[in-house]
């Protein structure tokens, strides 16, 4: 591999497969998630390699795994790609902002129980802006981000989630939601006005997937309570969740976010002993494009509107 040159030109978009084979971890993943070929990743790095002449891969086992020299480059990557958001963002604060369009990606449940109060508020605050709704979850909704799809990200925080350390973001926390306790109406416990967990070890659960957000945090919950739940039906569809909760198939944890789900049902949601459990909920955009003045009127009306809400 050649010396790095005193003076060399970067292709952003390669820079963009490398930030992305960084958080996938393998150039069939990174392929999938930017509609590529493997071939293809591997082209676009090699080529990015080139241009620096510098190793940016090694090979681990049948994968690949990035150098020394590509964790620096991805270090100043960051940075050049907050800078450029920053130039857009005073672009467009030149003109007062007020105009353009927005695509916000979230969540289901968020969809559900935060953005339609979000956006009337916005519809009368920011009225020539465009809004559109996208449902995403991490990582593909951070990909979708870094690539411009989005302008911004609503999210739970998980293991697919960024940490709060990674500069490649500016990130609010919009609001803490709350998972409820949900047993069918006639249930044992439905009229205790408090109840510890522990007392429905023995009972059937209803939980969603392992590697969706509630259904770890279920998993977990249980766990510290000192029991694994005995679960016989795997949901990951709030409605379908709380209906079979109404049916008296089990019990479940129910984030108060999908209130309007089940609000008109025959549940009892005694309180939990303790602090209940809950998942945080937080806003993101591109680090950089947090002095949008559209993209801020939206993270505040979206913490506003959770205060409302939640309180």
């Amino acid at each position: 591999m050649e010396q790095v040159s005193e003076t060399f030109t970067v292709d952003l978009r390669r820079l963009a497969v490398l930030r992305e084979l960084r958080r996938r971890g393998s150039l069939a993943r990174t392929a999938q998630a930017l509609h590529l070929t493997p071939s293809a990743v591997s082209q676009q790095i090699a080529a990015l390699a080139r241009e620096l002449g510098a190793p940016l891969t090694e090979r681990a086992g049948r994968g690949v795994r990035l150098t020394g020299q590509a964790q620096l480059l991805l270090a100043h990557a960051d940075l050049i790609a907050a800078q450029l958001e920053r130039a857009r963002a005073d672009l467009a604060a030149y003109d007062g902002g007020g105009r353009g369009s927005v695509t916000i990606g979230c969540f289901s449940s968020g969809i559900l129980g935060l953005l339609p109060d979000a956006l009337t508020a916005l519809a009368e605050r920011l009225p020539h802006v465009r809004i559109d709704v996208v449902e995403a979850q991490p990582p593909d909704l951070f990909t979708a981000l870094d690539a411009g799809q989005l302008d911004l990200a609503v999210a739970v925080d998980f293991a697919a989630a960024p940490p709060h350390t990674d500069r490649r973001y500016h990130r609010v926390d919009v609001l803490r939601d709350v998972l409820d306790l949900a047993v069918p109406a006639g249930h044992r416990l439905a009229d205790r006005e408090r109840v510890a967990l522990r007392e429905l070890a023995t009972d059937p659960w209803i939980v969603g997937d392992a590697r969706s957000c509630c259904g770890a945090v279920t998993r977990s919950v249980c766990a510290a309570a000192g029991f694994t739940p005995d679960i016989r039906h795997a949901v990951d569809d709030w409605g379908a969740l709380a209906a079979l909760v109404e049916a008296g198939r089990g019990v479940a944890l129910i984030p108060r976010l999908v209130r309007p789900l089940y609000a008109h049902r025959r549940l009892a949601l005694p309180a939990m002993r303790g602090t209940p459990p809950s998942r945080n909920v937080f806003a993101a955009v591109r680090a950089g494009a947090e002095s949008d003045p559209v993209l801020t009127a939206v993270l505040d009306q979206l913490r506003a509107t959770a205060a409302d809400l939640f309180g």
